[in-house]
Formats: structure tokens, sequence, C-alpha cells
């Protein structure tokens, strides 16, 4: 009888939140689907799909900046989350809000930030004047967009790597000392398998904002190319395009999907292996 009670009050506990996601999850979901496969008549078609074939170089630049947006985040992050985890308690919690704090400011204002001190007439290029060098020319290029990226992203990196590193038994480090390895050899044995799941879950933090990113484009990128979220905004804006636009998500929320479930498969047999 305790049991049932307890299952039906988590039934009612859980329903605010199913409806939740019934509203703002599923059924915009739905609709991107419905409007990806008929035209501004209401009628069935696959053209919205079949026109994708000419955003091909888009789906490919967007993927290869939020792939190498993920890699500096991971070979950035890596070693500041293992530092900051060597540090003694205060001084992890002074990194911690150093590391948040950027966080607790809009991404456009810290995007404009980045844009003040990169821009070509900016504190950068007019310091490198000042000292006789030439003008930096840095907006509008593909790595002031990896940039902002990295820059925009790069805590979503650190948090969890952080959180796996802090959480490893002491007693395996010694075990591997008294073993004979070396601290190399400690962190390529035991520490990076062990930290294998917050490792992936940083890299998915990452890479799913940075491959439907649009305003950090926007704005670093100078207008001079398009990413995928770009084409999905211009698109949404043309009630002509309307239909094209919801195709292209509908693709985006595809390759997410494959991709998380790829991660999180991989991460499953990660924790599998170590217990």
């Amino acid at each position: 009888m305790m049991k049932n009670k307890r299952s039906a009050f988590e039934r009612v506990a859980s329903s605010p939140y199913i409806v939740w996601s019934a509203i703002f999850i599923i059924a915009p979901l739905l609709f991107v689907a419905y409007f990806a496969f008929t035209d501004r008549y209401g009628n069935f078609t696959f053209e919205n799909i079949l026109s994708l074939s000419s955003y091909s170089e888009t789906f490919i630049m967007s993927l290869g900046f939020s792939l190498i947006a993920t890699t500096v985040c991971l070979l950035i992050g890596y070693p500041l989350a293992y530092c900051m985890s060597r540090t003694s308690e205060r001084t992890r919690s002074i990194l911690m809000v150093l590391l948040m704090l950027p966080m607790w400011i809009s991404l456009l204002i810290r995007t404009y930030s980045l844009m003040a001190l990169l821009d070509n007439g900016g504190l950068v290029s007019s310091f490198l004047v000042s000292i006789g060098l030439p003008k930096l020319t840095f907006i509008g290029t593909d790595a002031a967009v990896i940039l902002g990226m990295i820059y925009d992203f790069l805590p979503y990196m650190v948090l969890p790597i952080y959180t796996s590193l802090i959480k490893i038994d002491r007693r395996y480090l010694e075990a591997s000392a008294d073993l004979g390895c070396n601290s190399m050899q400690t962190i390529f044995k035991v520490i990076l398998p062990l930290t294998t799941p917050g490792v992936i879950s940083g890299v998915t933090m990452v890479f799913v904002p940075s491959i439907s990113t649009f305003y950090i484009s926007q704005k670093l990128g100078g207008g001079s190319f398009d990413l995928i979220g770009d084409t999905i905004e211009r698109q949404f804006q043309n009630q002509v395009t309307y239909h094209t636009g919801a195709a292209i998500s509908l693709v985006m929320m595809i390759l997410i999907l494959i991709s998380l479930a790829i991660m999180n498969k991989f991460s499953d047999n990660e924790e599998e292996i170590i217990v």
C-alpha cells in the first residue's frame, strides 16, 4: 500500500515536468517536422529536404568550426581543470569564481567585448600601432569565429572535467605510485580513464552550442560567411523560405541527437569498464 502511494506521489510530482516537456520540447519539435515536410500551402513534400544539398558547404563549415573549437577547448580545459583540482580548497573556490564570472554576463555582451578588443580599430590594434607594429586584421576571419566559440564555451568543458577530477579516490593515485608509475603514467593510465565521462560531457556541452551558434559568427565573422545557425535565422525571417529553415533545423536536430547518442553510449561503456 505504501509503495502504491509513493508511486502515485511520484507520478503527481513529475506531472509538471511532463507537461512542460510536452508543451515546450515535444510540441516545437513536431511543428518543425511538420513544416519541414510541407510547403506554404500545407501540402506534403520532400522538396524542402532535397533543397538542402545546396547548403552542404555551410554544414561542412559549421561542423569543421565546431570540431576545432571543441578540440581546442579540450586541450585547454583539461590541463586547467587538472591544475584547479590539485590546488587547495580555498584556491579552488577562487579559481572557480574566476572561471564562472564571465558566464554571469550575457553572451551578447561577451561577444561585443571581444569585438572591442579584436576589432580592426580596437584596443589590441591600437596598441600594436602605437608600438610600431602593423594593425591587426582579425574580425571577419575564420579564426575570429573559432576564438569566439572557445571564449564563450570553454567553461562548459572545464566544469564537468573538474567535477570528475575531484571525485577521484586518492587511493588510486597512491596505488599507482606504489606500483612504480611516474606522474605521466599515472595521468594517462589512471586519471584520464577515470575522467572519461567528464570529458565526454564537456565535449558534448561545447560541441552542441558551437555547431548551432549564429550570433558569434555574425559579429566576429563580419558577415563574410554563414554558419548553420545564421542560415536558419535568415530562412525563418522570410515567410517564403520558412519551410526550408524548418528542414535545416530538423537535420540539425537529427545530427545533434545522433552525436549525443554516440557520446552517451561511449560514456556508458567507459563507466562499465571502470566499474
